[in-house]
């Protein structure tokens, strides 16, 4: 080839090359990174792994986050492209500490699912927030050039950390944001919704979670493969949920058992629940949550709701957005799955809220200028403000369940009645149409039609509204029924059903359609013994009607003019809570002999009000 032509493909060649050479690491060109043992008062040692930022030119603040999860890449050399909560706190000068918590990948001790607080007392007394206290007094006291100001922040086991954390008293904690926090896993959270277990989170979780110490690989452990993608197909197949361990070759860790072996809310469960310990903090807090996540939704709102009672003099705040499990920090959170929220949500709160509540707290930035409750309503697609969560000037009112499936704010007159169904745990109501095995965090925005056709799933809903409808709070479920059965499970969901010639969107995933669309807004469960005390369980007796109360969690959710708002009733929720056998028993323990068919009235009388309770803001 002529010099000259050679030259000339090198300079057409050369803006190729160049894109196709990877971008240099943000985080390695910003950071240099050490890891270090730090030293408890117990003497076990915690794995930690310090990013400092290269510019010293002026002192910087410590963010810490404490995880079980491992904090790869390990490796002095190895680097990840993003440190700290988001990738918008790049080059804003914070210092950040990963730590593996007690008894997890690299740090010493006994690892301790969800460690209670220790009642001992003694200088080497520990328990998480003695573990967090040590720590923060080691970086504070070892680390260079840091301000002496130490945030921390988390997303559910993390988040629980957070929590943990900011009750621990040292002085130069500052500000911590708990992100969809485990604060009571018995009522709500990841273990049990009032006593349904929650299977298909918990199984697929517990076979890759297992006690891991040591020096780890710079991969996230693989979840056993179970050979089939049909979760639903898979565990009714496998039975009894005190069989499950065995239905797969790859051990399942040791805390399932601890969950199966509790199935009450007891010492095990009362011991782990924080919001009995939010007393006092002194740090600023910023709770976030999201209105799709169907994992810890309870801990974001248990969380503010404990601080507001019981802490008042915290500055604390809650934002809530239209995310599922964690996805605020995922970058871009315009959807879930065919609902489109028409902004990218996710980018807003790390620019916009998370990155200045921190600057403003540990760098004397000036403040974000934070309301009470930021609040994302799901049916307007838009961000609110108030200064309370719920919002003060929103009104109690009761929509009630009425005779040939309608639903109104009067009152049942006295002829009422009952709607009645077989519940048959051999063919239990799946809680999404997807075929994964894994659980499925979009079902939380999912189209109920599939369900509202089948006979076992009772549905009431309003005329079309001639007015926009906006519930914003809790939503408590009022049901008096019966069973043939002497234990059931009780589940109801409030649904936004969209007109018959709403308009599907420009992209939408195959096979789905916005008109008559039942798009679920909340749904919760509760096991029916547990329905007068979380301690003490009761059977039914047979046919006798029984009052069904339970709180679910809050909503902020317009119905629009033109929808309709949806009751659905049903007593399975395959596999995301496990099967109730509608007998009085312990479950891990029953047989496959003891799934018995019964048939549920739901009443709908003067006397036997059925409804649920709202509140509705004008």
């Amino acid at each position: 080839m002529p010099l000259r032509r050679f030259l000339l493909a090198l300079i057409l060649l050369a803006p190729l090359a160049a894109r196709q050479a990877p971008p240099p690491n943000p985080v390695q060109t910003l950071y240099t990174k050490e890891e270090v043992q730090i030293p408890m008062r117990d003497g076990v040692k915690l794995f930690t792994i310090l990013y400092l930022p290269k510019d010293t030119r002026t002192p910087h603040p410590i963010l810490l986050q404490r995880t079980p999860y491992g904090i790869w890449p390990y490796g002095p050399a190895v680097f990840p492209r993003s440190v700290g909560p988001s990738p918008a706190f790049l080059g804003q000068g914070y210092i950040v500490a990963y730590q593996d918590v007690r008894g997890r990948f690299m740090s010493e001790g006994t690892f301790v699912d969800a460690r209670p607080a220790n009642p001992a007392s003694g200088p080497k007394a520990t328990d998480e927030t003695t573990d967090t206290y040590d720590t923060i007094a080691w970086l504070v006291q070892h680390v260079p050039d840091n301000n002496g100001k130490v945030g921390m922040w988390g997303i559910s086991y993390p988040g629980h950390y957070v929590v943990q954390g900011m009750l621990c008293g040292h002085p130069a904690l500052k500000a911590v944001s708990p992100q969809a926090p485990m604060m009571d896993m018995w009522e709500g959270d990841d273990a049990y919704h009032r006593g349904a277990f929650q299977l298909t989170a918990n199984f697929g979780f517990f076979l890759f979670f297992h006690d891991r110490t040591g020096t780890p690989g710079h991969a996230w452990p693989q979840v056993a493969d179970v050979g089939t993608p049909d979760s639903y197909q898979w565990y009714l197949d496998a039975g009894p949920v005190g069989g499950l361990a065995h239905r797969v070759a790859t051990p399942i860790s040791r805390i399932w058992d601890e969950y199966l072996a509790h199935p009450t809310y007891d010492a095990y469960w009362q011991a782990r629940d924080l919001r009995r310990r939010i007393r006092d903090v002194r740090p600023a807090v910023l709770t976030v949550g999201g209105w799709y996540d169907a994992e810890d939704l309870f801990g974001a709102l248990a969380c503010d709701r404990a601080l507001t009672r019981q802490s008042p003099a915290t500055d604390h705040h809650l934002v809530m957005g239209p995310w599922t499990h964690g996805q605020w920090a995922d970058g871009d959170a315009t959807h879930i799955g065919p609902v489109d929220f028409g902004s990218n949500t996710a980018a807003w709160f790390e620019r916009d809220v998370e990155l200045p509540f921190f600057n403003h707290y540990l760098k004397d930035a000036p403040g974000p200028l934070l309301a009470q409750a930021t609040v994302f309503d799901t049916g307007r697609d838009q961000w609110r403000t108030f200064g309370a969560w719920p919002p003060e000037r929103a009104h109690q009112a009761s929509f009630y369940l009425e005779p040939k499936g309608g639903l109104a704010m009067a009152r049942p007159g006295p002829k009422g009645g009952y709607d009645h169904f077989v519940s048959d745990p051999a063919h239990p109501v799946p809680y999404t149409q997807a075929i994964s095995f894994d659980y499925w965090p979009p079902y939380m925005v999912e189209d109920q039609r599939f369900a509202s056709r089948r006979p076992d799933v009772l549905t009431y809903e309003t005329a079309p509204l001639a007015q926009d409808l906006t519930l914003a709070g809790p939503v408590r479920a009022v049901l008096h029924v019966s069973t043939t059965g002497t234990d059931s499970d009780w589940i109801v969901k409030v649904i936004d059903v969209l007109p018959d010639d709403a308009p599907d969107p420009a992209e939408r995933p195959a096979g789905w359609h916005a008109a008559g669309s039942q798009q679920l807004v909340r749904g919760d469960v509760i096991r029916g013994k547990y329905r007068n005390s979380y301690t003490t369980p009761e059977p039914f007796v047979p046919g006798r009607p029984t009052q069904v109360a339970f709180t679910l969690p809050d909503v902020f959710h317009t119905f629009q003019k033109g929808h309709r708002l949806m009751v659905q009733v049903q007593c399975s929720w395959f596999p995301l809570v496990d099967r109730n056998p509608q007998v009085f028993e312990n479950i891990f323990q029953a047989k496959p002999g003891d799934f018995q068919p019964a048939e549920q009235r739901v009443y709908h009388a003067a006397g036997q009000p059925s409804r649920i309770e709202v509140r509705v803001l004008d």
